[in-house]
């Protein structure tokens, strides 16, 4: 069997967060008879969609529906595009933005626990974090957060 060819563009919009999941809604006639505009491209699509109300005098709802996407999605990418330019309708990084277990409040109370007792081990830590915070972490995640806190904070002690 032989080995399909890889797209580099499609690769290149999966990884840039810029792949349009649904290129096959796109029914804007500049999308369909160009070659130029991607449908595959959201960013493209959204910035098209923005210049087709803003310059061309399109109502949103119609704008939104040629384009594949939403009232709300056109709002959105309005305001990303005045406030970042191009690069505010790039997709965030999926995931969490910061820790939200081991954030501050658990890392100074992991942190003053090891100043009265500096023998305890991350695994020994796992227990009181679950049992004061309600909350079950890794002991690996533990040795990150602290190391983290203690750089954020200035300090120099070390596990």
């Amino acid at each position: 069997m032989a080995k399909r060819e890889e797209d580099p563009k499609l690769r290149a919009l999966q990884e840039s967060r810029s792949l349009n999941v649904h290129p096959e809604r796109v029914r804007d006639e500049g999308f369909v008879s160009a070659p130029f505009f991607d449908a595959r491209d959201v960013v493209q699509v959204k910035y098209e969609m923005v210049r087709k109300v803003e310059c061309d005098r399109a109502t949103v709802s119609a704008a939104a529906a040629a384009f594949g996407l939403s009232r709300p999605s056109y709002y959105a990418a309005a305001a990303a595009l005045a406030g970042a330019g191009l690069p505010g309708l790039v997709g965030a990084k999926p995931g969490p933005k910061r820790a939200h277990k081991l954030n501050d409040e658990v890392c100074a109370f992991l942190d003053e626990a090891l100043a009265g007792e500096p023998q305890l081990r991350a695994g020994d830590l796992v227990d009181r974090v679950e049992e004061h915070f309600g909350v079950h972490v890794h002991p690996r995640s533990i040795e990150r957060a602290l190391a983290r806190y203690r750089v954020a904070k200035g300090s120099s002690k070390s596990r």
